[in-house]
């Protein structure tokens, strides 16, 4: 059976209509006043910040996000750029200002390890509980009727 060729046209714009959505990037919420002249630079202040979370949005970077405090802190990476310091020198001032939230990635340091620690130790039990309930011993097989017992189904069975 062969698909008609109005379906196969229909079939084709609608793959071609989801790829194009899939392979789409996120646009960026970089204003083209915040761009810097200097392309090596601006490579640089986008690759910080890419790295820092938007504290009103929490879940996107500054250059994903839309919002006010973003715009500030983006212009804040680029300020930085242009008072020659090198990205750990900015990302350790947004930091200072801001605390270590503002990391998209957090730090791997002491007070850091339950938060690290925690996905590893959640899987880890996922195994053990899951090793512990494969090794359960299945059930005993019913044992079969006794002489006695067959003895009396067959009385059983003549009375009827």
């Amino acid at each position: 059976m062969t698909t008609p060729p109005r379906l196969r046209g229909i079939l084709l714009v609608a793959i071609l209509l989801a790829g194009c959505l899939l392979a789409g990037n996120p646009a960026s919420a970089v204003q083209p006043d915040e761009v810097m002249k200097d392309p090596a630079q601006e490579a640089r202040a986008r690759e910080i910040s890419a790295g820092l979370r938007c504290l009103v949005c929490q879940n996107q970077s500054i250059d994903d996000s839309d919002a006010p405090l973003a715009k500030d802190l983006r212009l804040i990476v680029r300020e930085r750029i242009r008072a020659g310091d090198d990205n750990q020198q900015v990302e350790d001032y947004v930091v200072g200002r801001y605390g270590e939230f503002v990391l998209l990635r957090p730090v791997f340091a002491w007070h850091t390890l339950l938060l690290w620690l925690t996905p590893v130790a959640a899987l880890l039990l996922g195994a053990l509980g899951i090793w512990r309930l494969s090794r359960r011993r299945a059930p005993a097989p019913a044992a079969g009727l006794s002489a006695a017992e067959k003895a009396e189904v067959a009385a059983l069975m003549r009375r009827e």
